[in-house]
């Protein structure tokens, strides 16, 4: 029996990166975990097939979020189909982690990318939250996906900066709301992780490895897990005397 034996989580970006190890992290505790995708079927599906050759319990939800109708068809594809995989309808665990990291200094910025950056990575968490509230249920758990850079100054993205600094002020605003309710609310910054959004850059380039490595205070670029791991913690009940809190998972960038 794992830690969140008979706990349903959701997960969004849950195919790839740190949202794929959240989801596989959540599924080796005992949750059910809905792992949310908005393009790539075939990356869901592998994560749910993980998560089931572990001995979990997995199912994928579909939804592009930052398009118009994006939350309410996550949440009725989710309601369609959590009864097929657990005995009651409802939520305990909301990983708000799917996002995209435009680049652009501010002189390169559009209105378009502005508006598209900020619907997907503030807009949508708002929304999935606002129409959540129902079906998460009393002492449940809201992570949100921060970052590192709210506090290190990224000039090359901007744009995504100021959306995470968005998203933990909503975490803390939320936190004081919901805790009436015993639901805990916090946000989770990563730092420079070796995933396939960074792989344009860090995969193949020593020197760019390198100097990301050099970066954190431990002298490595960042695992999914290490970050999965850190959710996972804040959705158990060790967790539960923390919330409002902006846990940094950076490593210890520029310390």
């Amino acid at each position: 029996m794992g830690t969140l034996a008979g706990k349903t989580a959701l997960v969004t970006g849950g195919s790839r990166g740190i949202g794929r190890a959240t989801a596989e992290r959540l599924g080796r505790e005992g949750a059910v975990v809905a792992v949310h995708y908005g393009r790539n079927a075939g990356a869901a599906e592998e994560a749910v097939g993980a998560i089931r050759a572990a001995g979990g319990t997995a199912f994928a939800v579909h939804a592009e979020l930052g398009q118009d109708g994006d939350v309410e068809t996550l949440w009725a594809e989710f309601d369609r189909q959590v009864l097929e995989h657990c005995d009651r309808a409802g939520l305990d665990i909301l990983v708000n982690n799917a996002g995209i990291t435009p680049r652009g200094h501010i002189e390169e910025t559009t209105p378009a990318v502005f508006d598209e950056v900020f619907a997907v990575n503030v807009r949508a968490p708002f929304f999935l939250v606002q129409q959540g509230l129902k079906r998460l249920r009393n002492g449940g758990r809201i992570i949100n996906a921060s970052s590192g850079a709210t506090r290190i100054a990224l000039t090359d993205i901007i744009a995504y900066g100021m959306t995470k600094g968005a998203i933990d002020t909503f975490t803390r605003t939320l936190a004081k709301a919901m805790g009436d309710r015993g639901i805990t609310v916090n946000s989770v910054a990563p730092g420079i992780i070796d995933t396939d959004l960074n792989a344009s850059w860090l995969k193949g380039n020593e020197a760019a490895e390198q100097s990301a490595a050099q970066l954190s205070a431990l002298g490595r670029v960042g695992r999914p897990e290490d970050v999965a791991d850190v959710i996972a913690f804040l959705a158990s009940d060790d967790a539960r005397w923390v919330t409002g809190q902006v846990i940094d998972a950076t490593g210890g960038s520029q310390l």
